[in-house]
């Protein structure tokens, strides 16, 4: 079956979502009473949405998805195939199988990545698939879809998801709201890794996903055992520091925090690290270009050249502009940021299948 996808639910997250389709090929529908979709691709209702669609993805909160599956059973048949992108799955499946049952096929999914992911091209974008035994032939079905949208599928049961979730995906967000509240949207992003991964987690929290924080709290059935862990950790820890004594160097093994073990010789480690930077660095590349393909394609439905001689000379001034501030060589980055700059344009040019 070629998958022929309606979008019920164009926020955020549908939108990007329906981004990765177009660029996968895929024919495209969406619906959202509360959010316009573009034209080319915009259903007039949800029913119509169904009528043309054979892959109709839901987009919704949890609180929202019994209201829109029932709105939408009397148009389905057994030709569809029904998912969910929620991140809670017990919910979501429980939702699904009283819904839809046997007659419709359906699958729990939950895409692991964000609009922020995306509009950043970053690499691997992660799926979660749950096996349904009522519709096998639908998981793989769709698995080979969200395999065409350049995703790495994870086959996982709805309630290990939830619990696995629950210790990262909720804490996560539990910490970095806490974090928000005591004023950490002013952290520096000048301070020490440490403190610059901490201002990362919270920007990203709040770029990202900031109005799912109830969902993946109170809807995870697992979340609120996860938190009431991590408060009773945080006072042993708080009155571990008090009871150390005042003149204390150490805290002793209880007060400290577990180090990498044995330290390789210090060659080995910088090398080790210089490593790690430059495979970062090509990561950073494939996004650029990543990026640099999706603004090809723009242009060239805006019938616009590829070269940009006036935005290449700003760029490369910036560039170098930056290399000063950081003690660097600027005729040495201006060079590496030229040959970026073609490698990007290269891939415009030919823009390869992702």
């Amino acid at each position: 079956m070629t998958p022929r996808i309606g979008i019920l639910g164009y926020g955020r997250f549908g939108a990007a979502l329906g981004e990765l389709a177009l660029q996968a090929g895929f024919p495209l529908r969406a619906f959202d009473p509360h959010a316009r979709a573009p034209q080319a691709i915009r259903a007039p209702s949800a029913s119509e949405l169904v009528a043309r669609s054979n892959h109709v993805v839901l987009a919704v909160p949890v609180p929202s998805l019994r209201p829109v599956l029932e709105g939408i059973r009397p148009q389905l048949n057994s030709e569809h195939v029904v998912l969910d992108v929620a991140s809670v799955k017990l919910a979501a499946e429980k939702t699904l199988a009283e819904v839809l049952g046997r007659d419709i096929p359906w699958v729990a999914t939950h895409p692991l990545f964000g609009p922020s992911a995306l509009a950043l091209g970053q690499r691997p974008l992660r799926v979660v698939v749950c096996p349904n035994p009522l519709h096998e032939s639908a998981v793989g079905t769709v698995r080979a879809m969200y395999e065409r949208m350049d995703c790495e599928v994870v086959e996982q049961d709805a309630d290990m998801h939830d619990r696995q979730l629950a210790r990262g995906h909720a804490l996560t967000f539990f910490v970095a709201k806490g974090m928000l509240e005591v004023g950490g949207e002013n952290i520096s992003d000048d301070g020490p890794p440490s403190v610059q991964a901490m201002a990362g987690v919270v920007r990203s929290v709040r770029s990202d996903a900031g109005h799912l924080f109830l969902a993946i709290e109170r809807d995870n059935p697992y979340a609120a055992q996860a938190r009431r862990d991590l408060i009773e950790a945080l006072g042993r820890v708080h009155e571990g520091i008090d009871a150390v004594a005042p003149d204390a160097v150490e805290g002793g093994a209880r007060m400290d925090i577990p180090d990498l073990g044995e330290r390789a010789p210090e060659l080995r480690e910088l090398r080790s690290l210089i490593d790690d930077v430059d495979r970062e660095l090509v990561r950073l590349l494939g996004r650029r270009v990543r990026l640099a393909r999706g603004a090809g394609r723009i242009k060239a439905e805006r019938g616009h050249a590829v070269r940009d001689p006036g935005r290449e000379m700003t760029l490369l001034a910036d560039r170098r502009r930056w290399a000063g501030d950081e003690g660097l060589d600027q005729e040495s980055v201006d060079e590496m940021f030229r040959t970026i700059v073609r490698l990007s344009r290269d891939a415009q040019e030919t823009d390869p299948p992702e």
